[in-house]
């Protein structure tokens, strides 16, 4: 993957966050600037997501500890855990918010 695939495929899973918290309607503030998403929760707690060019792979940081994940040719993938991206940050988020958040 060269560094513009790279960019399409992180802005691309950014949108779905976005698209998923506004849909949800849960209470979680987003800000994205430059290569960093930054959700804020109603205690004032923050999740982190970030893209890391030099090694093609999205960060996030979250009460629960740091992750990275890497594209498989599908999806996001957690190195550590084996979680796709999407559906950690969701259950993330649910800790954060302190409830269940809906969204597919």
């Amino acid at each position: 993957m060269n560094d513009t695939e790279f960019h399409q495929l992180v802005d691309l899973q950014m949108t779905r966050i976005e698209e998923a918290i506004d849909d949800s309607g849960a209470d979680i503030d987003y800000d994205v600037s430059g290569n960093v998403m930054t959700l804020e929760f109603e205690d004032r707690s923050q999740i982190i997501i970030n893209r890391q060019e030099p090694m093609h792979e999205i960060w996030l940081a979250s009460k629960s500890g740091g992750y990275h994940f890497k594209y498989d040719g599908e999806q996001w993938i957690c190195s550590k855990t084996g979680a796709e991206l999407f559906r950690l940050v969701k259950g993330e988020c649910e800790k954060h918010a302190g409830e269940e958040i809906d969204w597919v």
